[in-house]
């Protein structure tokens, strides 16, 4: 196409331009569209001047890149780039849906991803703290806890984000009967007597603090104009509205959607973002894109990384100090030393207590007792975990400040150490399952005892972890057979119990952990839980009367003695029933930089107090703020 050409139809069609950097595929010049979010002139119907149309046009004659939401091209220089959170197609956009599939836009958790919806605050796991950010402030006075909003927040469209969104959103919860409705058993009103005022008032029968301050930086706030027409097109039936893929939404955050596909998703900065008043960031975030490409797997997000087209990665890569020692890449972690990342997480082998041999406390404990911990420790994870064999297991996470919650010397003789072979044959042997028929596995009821176990394919350090598995299977008489299907597959065995044996974590960090972690591994709702179609935590659907009463109890108990008594209780219900089995112990998030494009990321004793997830989980989005291109 002539130079002359492309002018002529910028004149005569205004807003189509032409990329001079072709697409990856083809090689044909296409047309751009100006992206969702770019500044705007009242004045032109295009909404671009005639001055920005120039200097577009002047962009492609001399080669520099342009944005092209037809293909979701970028200009690298303006693009952040992370994997590792996106591993399989986009299944909607809907904060509601029991399983949305886009980690990237939609993680409603302690660290809850606020690029595009937002949460009332924002969870930092480096102090423990919450820090504002659609509302300012909250207090505590008995069961009531009254929340005060920014009154600078506003919706994409402009309308102020109020009180009474917030009303709306915790009760079309409970009314839609989503993953999120459990917060109603603690909750026994919200209301909004002004713009500005939320007052919860906590369920005098069933009052725990815990479970209501956690809501703060998890549940997004969805906006009350919006979804009540969600709400309506569907009939107000709650499984059509969760199932709702909401391409039309309205949210509050600094991003909204460029462009998505099977590949890719990519959010472009909203530059009418409320954040950027005084009384929040005081600016917008540096990148204008954020992109996540979706990668087949561990492997090929390792090579991008390694190449520079990935900036943050959130994912398992095997040996990273390599990257600076041996080939002197611009990479670096959050720690400089092993483990180089914060350990936090527990990623655990849940078993199925509802299928016939895993209901068996010697079938499990012996499964816990043969695993080699230090192998996948050591290969597995590469290192990047402390050994199973010098923190031992249970329901804390290897920091001091949880292990210091428990008599850890009362809890020895409960624990197992990993690879210990012949204890677990005998355990097996004492309480009768052996093998009757001679083919080297054990029976138990007349079953062989035969299970898969499942984690989501691609994810390297878990498949390994499985194998590990499967092998100290086999070594006492036990048949386990790993399976490693699509991560939304994986998702949905997971929620619906359709699994033998499988991997997932609990939570790692948040504002009312240990406690949160306990109870999303045991609590039984009184046994509702066990026959539950779908659950959202205790994927063991394991119930004991004592542990309920202990989660229950823990939430009001302020006294350091009476806390230690009751965790150590806890966990020693759990090592003799053994409903699950840490594996490792992985950081929260993995995060690995590479600073080829840009550079200002957080690292440890920095100064700058913002966590390490990946400049888009609670506070660490912070991140956004600080970022430069290193040009």
């Amino acid at each position: 196409m002539t130079m002359q050409l492309k002018k002529f139809l910028a004149v005569i069609l205004c807003v189509v331009l032409f990329a001079s950097i072709l697409t990856a595929c083809g090689g044909k010049e296409t047309p751009t569209e100006t992206p969702a979010g770019t500044e705007e002139s009242e004045s032109s119907s295009t909404g671009e001047t005639a001055e920005e149309q120039e200097e577009q046009t002047t962009e492609e004659e001399s080669g520099q890149e342009v944005a092209d939401a037809q293909t979701g091209q970028t200009p690298r220089n303006e693009t952040l780039y992370i994997n590792g959170l996106q591993w399989g197609p986009i299944n909607d956009f809907n904060p509601l849906s029991p399983n949305p599939n886009n980690a990237l836009m939609i993680t409603q958790n302690e660290t809850a991803f606020v690029l595009v919806w937002e949460t009332l605050f924002m969870y930092n796991m480096l102090d423990g703290k919450l820090y504002p950010l659609l509302a300012k402030e909250y207090k505590q006075e008995g069961n009531v806890f009254t929340i005060k909003m920014n009154p600078d927040a506003k919706w994409s469209d402009g309308t102020p984000v109020t009180a009474k969104d917030v009303k709306y959103t915790f009760e079309l919860h409970r009314d839609m009967k989503t993953g999120q409705a459990s917060m109603w058993e603690y909750i026994e009103s919200v209301e909004a007597p002004d713009d500005e005022t939320v007052v919860i008032t906590g369920k005098a029968d069933n009052f725990n603090p815990l479970k209501i301050i956690e809501i703060f930086p998890r549940v997004y706030i969805l906006p009350q104009h919006y979804m009540s027409k969600v709400v309506e097109r569907n009939g107000g039936d709650p499984a059509k509205v969760k199932s709702d893929r909401m391409e039309d939404f309205i949210a509050s955050g600094p991003y909204k959607l460029f462009y998505y596909d099977e590949t890719k998703i990519v959010l472009v900065r909203d530059d009418n973002y409320w954040g950027q008043a005084e009384s929040m960031w005081g600016k917008l975030p540096v990148p204008k894109y954020i992109a996540h490409v979706i990668y087949a797997d561990n492997n090929a997000g390792s090579v991008a990384f390694q190449q520079g087209e990935v900036d943050v990665s959130q994912q398992f890569i095997p040996e990273i100090w390599k990257f600076w020692e041996e080939h002197d890449l611009p990479v670096s972690t959050y720690l400089d030393e092993p483990p180089y990342h914060l350990p936090a997480t527990m990623p655990s082998l849940i078993f199925n207590l509802k299928k016939p041999g895993l209901d068996n406390v010697a079938v499990r404990k012996a499964i816990a007792m043969a695993i080699d911990y230090d192998t996948i420790a050591k290969n597995a994870m590469s290192g990047y975990t402390p050994l199973m064999s010098e923190v031992p297991p249970c329901l804390m996470n290897p920091s001091d400040v949880e292990r210091s919650l428990i008599d850890q010397e009362k809890l020895k003789p409960l624990q197992w150490k990993g690879k210990q072979i012949e204890e677990a044959k005998a355990l097996l042997d004492e309480a009768g399952i052996v093998d009757t028929d001679g083919d080297g596995y054990r029976e138990l009821n007349g079953q062989k005892l035969s299970f898969k176990v499942e984690c989501p394919t691609g994810w390297t350090d878990w498949n390994a972890a499985l194998e590990i598995v499967a092998a100290a299977g086999k070594e006492i008489g036990i048949e386990i057979t790993t399976y490693f299907p699509e991560a939304s597959v994986w998702t949905e065995d997971l929620q619906t119990g359709n699994f033998d044996m499988i991997m997932t974590s609990y939570s790692g960090v948040g504002i009312s952990n240990p406690w949160t972690r306990c109870y999303q591994a045991l609590y039984g709702e009184g046994g509702k839980i066990k026959d539950a179609e779908r659950v959202y935590y205790n994927y063991a659907r394991y119930y004991n009367e004592r542990a309920d009463e202990i989660l229950n109890e823990i939430p009001k108990v302020s006294d350091q003695n009476k806390l230690k008594e009751l965790y150590t209780e806890l966990n020693e219900i759990y090592l003799k029933d053994v409903p699950f089995v840490p594996l490792m112990y992985r950081p929260h998030m993995f995060y690995e930089v590479n600073e080829s494009v840009w550079t200002g990321f957080p690292a440890k004793d920095d100064g700058s107090n913002i966590p390490p997830t990946c400049c888009v989980g609670g506070y660490g989005v912070a991140a956004l703020y600080n970022l430069k291109n290193v040009e």
